[in-house]
């Protein structure tokens, strides 16, 4: 099966070479640049993903670079800029690489347990006499909230419609203040009380944060929990030679699956120790992110219908349909 898989998808691609790689589409790139995107301090990832970052490095036989930047956006830039050659997304900013930057979803993250998702929380201080969305809907502009990063799923898309998108409200109409950070920034800043409210998720919170910040996670309780979010894509520039691609698609199928015991034993504890705790990678494509476009575009027409915007509705009408088309296609079979 994933002979065909990787024969399919060679097939399937399309060459490109850019100004930083010579014109034979068979030479690899001196040098990968991988994209992490900010959902902690770098120190913590780049010590995190050096173990993986070597093994790649080692598999493809040239350097793995680590890149980081200050939000989601950075990321997004750098591939755009062709300073990010791979890169690890959620798929709310999977959408604005694929669609701005020239990205090409091709693999899933999955847990190390073998779920295929997550899910978005408001989360609380621990002894707040908030319990539930509806004690946050009451509006009353006397609580601060944490917003996530506007490239963000967890901690802005999903929130953003199933809270405030499908019960006609914003944040900023509901609290006296709002700000923004990433996971980490959220979670840090309810425990110590400085907001009471944010958006984050459950692999930050029970991941994350309960190993590298047991006290904190010990001050925050949830008090309400999206519908499943389907695991976080990986994602490569579409213009990477085919060789590279092939490589690449290559080192992330057989990681932890692949060789005798202790080779597959060491790899997946160090895929253990990414984000939430991952497991085997799953081939993916752009159709991974349909779900969150979807989302999307409901969205834009709840908008457009509190503006009484027809012309806006109508598009919003038919992005609605030709994403479900699409949906259909794809089914429940996989991305």
């Amino acid at each position: 099966m994933l002979k065909t898989v990787l024969a399919a998808a060679t097939l399937a691609m399309t060459v490109t070479t850019g100004p930083a790689f010579a014109q034979d589409a068979g030479q690899m790139p001196s040098v990968i640049n991988f994209g992490i995107i900010s959902t902690e301090s770098a120190s913590v990832l780049e010590e995190n993903f050096k173990p993986f970052l070597d093994d790649m490095s080692a598999s493809l036989g040239v350097e793995v670079k680590p890149f980081f930047a200050s939000d989601y956006a950075g990321v997004i830039a750098g591939m755009g800029a062709k300073q990010v050659d791979v890169a690890w997304f959620g798929n709310k900013s999977a959408i604005q690489a694929v669609d701005k930057a020239g990205g090409e979803v091709f693999a899933q993250t999955i847990k190390d347990n073998g779920e295929r998702g997550y899910y978005s929380l408001l989360i609380t201080q621990k002894d707040s006499p908030l319990n539930s969305l509806d004690d946050v809907l009451k509006c009353d502009k006397t609580l601060t909230f944490g917003n996530g990063d506007p490239n963000s799923t967890s901690g802005y898309a999903i929130p953003g419609y199933y809270v405030w998108a499908l019960n006609g409200k914003t944040p900023e109409e509901c609290f006296a203040r709002v700000t923004a950070s990433n996971h980490e920034g959220n979670a840090l800043a309810v425990a110590a009380g400085q907001v009471d409210v944010a958006t984050n998720n459950t692999e930050s919170i029970y991941a994350r944060l309960a190993k590298s910040n047991p006290d904190a996670a010990a001050q925050i309780k949830e008090i309400w929990r999206s519908p499943l979010i389907p695991s976080d894509p990986m994602v490569w520039r579409a213009d990477l030679p085919k060789a590279a691609k092939e490589k690449i698609y290559y080192f992330f199928m057989q990681y932890g699956r692949f060789g005798d015991m202790e080779k597959v034993k060491r790899e997946r504890a160090v895929l253990a120790n990414l984000s939430d705790g991952w497991g085997p990678f799953l081939a993916s494509s752009n159709a991974q992110l349909l779900d969150v476009r979807q989302i999307e575009a409901f969205k834009a027409k709840l908008k457009a219908e509190a503006a009484n915007d027809a012309e806006a509705i109508k598009a919003a009408d038919a992005l609605l349909a030709d994403l479900a088309a699409q949906a259909r296609i794809v089914g429940e079979g996989g991305y």
